[in-house]
């Protein structure tokens, strides 16, 4: 288990959305530090907060943001991306490829660069943001992105316990951010959401599914897929 207060955190896309409510929600628990990551430090509001320019996709600026952070004792992968690029078969490559380096490879460098510093530190804690989507396949790239980021964060599990890193797996639907405003759905509140992946950090928790429709969905797995897919038994 990692206790929030007295941590130092890294956040990547820390700037708005789920990841400034992460930052609030961490200096609420008495996070000693917050590294706010954004293309443009500018974006970051928090007042505490160590604002710093990333680009995941860039493993230059990803080394320099590791190298400007060497207490780091928690990461949380939160920055993505979706250009609705829906239909594999339509959508331009380009989308999609952008879509996969940010939402799977940008957390890969971000963890392999960061996973020394936490380990000289003692070891710490990792926390990826998923969605529901890494179990559902209707929303083309994106939810391919998900799906493979859950399984490079179970991967990651196995490797990086060994060396004092425990590893956490945030699933969620919708969530009032900018990203989902022209969606119309029920959405789960950013703040809440922040507050149930942090107590699956302080808890050790190997998943956090943090609404009703998470919860459904992954129940569902184990099923037949056309109860996923209504569509399948038409």
């Amino acid at each position: 288990m990692t206790a929030i207060k007295d941590s130092v955190v890294l956040v990547t896309g820390g700037s708005r959305g789920l990841g400034k409510a992460l930052v609030e929600e961490l200096y609420e628990r008495g996070a000693a530090k917050v590294y706010a990551t954004a293309r443009d430090p500018r974006a970051v509001t928090h007042p505490d907060a160590v604002p710093l320019a990333l680009e995941v996709t860039d493993p230059a600026s990803v080394a320099a943001v590791a190298a400007r952070t060497p207490d780091v004792t928690v990461l949380i992968n939160n920055a993505g991306i979706s250009l609705g690029a829906h239909s594999l078969l339509d959508a331009p490559l380009d989308d999609v490829r952008r879509e996969f380096e940010t939402n799977f490879y940008g957390p890969l460098l971000v963890t392999r660069a960061l996973v020394p510093v936490i380990e000289r530190n003692g070891g710490g804690h990792l926390l990826n943001v998923h969605s529901v989507l890494s179990w559902l396949g209707i929303a083309g790239s994106y939810s391919a992105t998900k799906a493979a980021l859950w399984s490079q964060t179970n991967s990651l599990r196995l490797e990086l316990r060994p060396r004092g890193i425990e590893v956490t797996g945030l699933h969620v639907g919708y969530i009032d951010t900018d990203m989902t405003s022209g969606v119309d759905a029920p959405k789960s509140d950013a703040r809440d959401v922040a507050a149930l992946a942090l107590d699956g950090v302080e808890a050790g928790a190997h998943e956090v599914l943090a609404d009703d429709l998470t919860r459904s969905v992954k129940a569902g797995l184990s099923g037949d897929l056309a109860a996923l897919y209504p569509q399948l038994a038409l």
